[in-house]
């Protein structure tokens, strides 16, 4: 039996995308940070929401256990194992509620699941080592290395999210930096190459450059909120394999997508 509880928001099952092979992905609300191109606004606070949805109030969160949620993640058992896939914990920020994340990652491991978490390590570092025993893959987010610019897209500066990278880096977990490239933001060759460049110091495995979308904006609408980056544009494919190949010169092993 496993006690912890939690609130999440969403399921995906059968994603090919937030670590290896075919998962289930465990959407957490509430998140620490407020970045503006945010595709997934429901998540950021974290009590119950209502949102318009064809005319009709849907509400957006709910309470699960760790025994409600199990039968759900193993299901798909077979999938995981033929594909090499397993569970990841998204959000949001799942270290807001790191001790449920911590139970439900541990009950993962103890079925033989293969555990990842898509995070900015933006919490206390304590928050992170009580649940890293539980994480085989950490999929870490690097927006920005200038903290005041950082604040200003996102709310906080990056000072505590940096030094838990490089802790993490140091850790023994298979570390991925990922960064959302984002026009007028972040889509120049001096940030992407500030980032590579710090993703090879402290240590992580691969580099990933995540191109902005607008898949999300009409959650802002049926949330009663307004969508900051409405005039910004995805990147080209033709700007993002640029900021590939500059990427690569720090020597880490660089994709597009993640």
């Amino acid at each position: 039996m496993y006690e912890g509880k939690g609130r999440i928001f969403n399921i995906q099952r059968f994603s090919i995308h937030d670590g290896p092979g075919i998962r289930t992905i465990v959407f957490f609300k509430g998140c620490y940070m407020r970045c503006a191109w945010c595709c997934n606004p429901e998540s950021q606070e974290f009590a119950v929401q209502t949102m318009q949805e064809d005319g009709k109030e849907k509400i957006v969160g709910r309470d699960v256990s760790v025994d409600d949620l199990m039968p759900e993640l193993l299901a798909d058992t077979p999938y995981y194992r033929r594909s090499g896939g397993g569970i990841t914990l998204s959000g949001g920020e799942f270290l807001g509620q790191h001790e449920f994340a911590r139970d439900l990652l541990r009950a993962c491991k103890e079925n033989g699941l293969h555990t990842a978490v898509e995070s900015t390590a933006n919490a206390p570092y304590e928050k992170i080592q009580a649940v890293l025993p539980f994480i085989d893959l950490y999929l870490m987010d690097i927006k920005l290395m200038d903290s005041e610019k950082h604040k200003e897209y996102t709310g906080v500066g990056n000072e505590l999210i940096l030094e838990n990278a490089k802790k993490l880096g140091a850790s023994g977990v298979e570390l991925i930096i990922r960064t959302p490239v984002v026009p007028n933001v972040n889509d120049d060759a001096n940030s992407i190459r500030a980032i590579a460049k710090y993703a090879a110091e402290i240590g992580a495995k691969e580099y990933h450059l995540l191109p902005y979308h607008r898949l999300g904006q009409d959650k802002y609408t049926k949330l009663g909120r307004n969508y900051a980056l409405k005039e910004i544009l995805p990147p080209t494919q033709e700007k993002m394999e640029y900021l590939l190949s500059v990427a690569e010169e720090s020597g880490l092993k660089c994709q597009i997508g993640g």
